[in-house]
């Protein structure tokens, strides 16, 4: 069964950083794009960030630019979301994803983690 596993979420102060991990069981990922989506209560998902399969390509989402960064570890078939100076609108579930395209819509992936909780106090 292939499975997409987040893990790194917690609650933090605001102007605080996370790290949030995904480790893909099942499959290797590597010919695969992989993206970062949240979901805040009450609003629909939306996109994060993403990265292409070769690690260079990264797209990111205007309000995390400048803060947030996307990277892989093709050793270890492992994706990452660096998060700094992380502001209470960040609060969300956040997922990681796989799809043969690097895009910012959730229809081009699929495969999805159940998520990780990310809560910014202020």
């Amino acid at each position: 069964q292939v499975q997409l596993v987040e893990s790194g979420g917690g609650l933090v102060q605001a102007g605080g950083s996370l790290r949030l991990s995904c480790a893909p069981s099942g499959r290797t990922f590597s010919s695969y794009a992989m993206a970062w989506f949240r979901q805040a209560p009450g609003k629909e998902r939306e996109f994060v960030a993403a990265v292409d399969r070769t690690g260079i390509i990264t797209y990111y989402t205007d309000s995390v630019k400048g803060r947030f960064t996307i990277s892989r570890d093709k050793a270890k078939n492992a994706v990452y979301l660096q998060m700094n100076s992380l502001k209470p609108d960040d609060t969300a579930v956040y997922y990681c994803a796989a799809g043969r395209f690097i895009v910012r819509i959730t229809t081009g992936y699929d495969y999805w983690g159940q998520g990780t909780q990310v809560t910014v106090s202020s």
